[in-house]
């Protein structure tokens, strides 16, 4: 039995290849089912967060931050409402994750443990320059 997946278009920004300064990766809270996919976390708190486990295809296992800033909702002059992965740099740059690969995360019978890897886009797209960006999607 398949479980449920879903993988994220990296962009150059997830990727820090901008140099931009950014917070991990964003998991866009119109997607109910992604949100379900993660732990849930509790609005009426101040930026609540859960570690979650991640553990990639050799078996090292990887603790990342999955959190909802949402100062806008707690703080008269608040201004994040967004999911965030955080502590994905060192992942990344170990997998030599690039802008365009596709990072999936597969969900396992233990909560907040995941199965995650980085999938290489088609090595025809990247000799050509082509990256399209789709965000999130449901893989199973």
């Amino acid at each position: 039995m398949k479980r449920q997946s879903y993988a994220k278009i990296l962009s150059a920004n997830d990727t820090g290849a901008t140099g931009a300064h950014q917070a991990g990766i964003l998991v866009p809270k119109a997607d109910a089912e992604l949100l379900a996919f993660f732990p849930a976390l509790d609005a009426s708190i101040k930026n609540p967060d859960a570690w979650i486990q991640c553990e990639d295809e050799s078996g090292e296992v990887w603790e990342m931050r999955y959190i909802y800033y949402n100062n806008k909702l707690h703080v008269s002059r608040g201004t994040r409402n967004e999911y965030r992965i955080t502590w994905m740099t060192k992942y990344l740059r170990a997998k030599k994750a690039e802008a365009g690969d596709s990072l999936i995360f597969e969900a396992t019978d233990e909560p907040g443990y995941y199965r995650i890897s980085v999938s290489s886009r088609v090595p025809t797209e990247k000799k050509q320059g082509i990256v399209k960006l789709a965000g999130w999607r449901r893989i199973h």
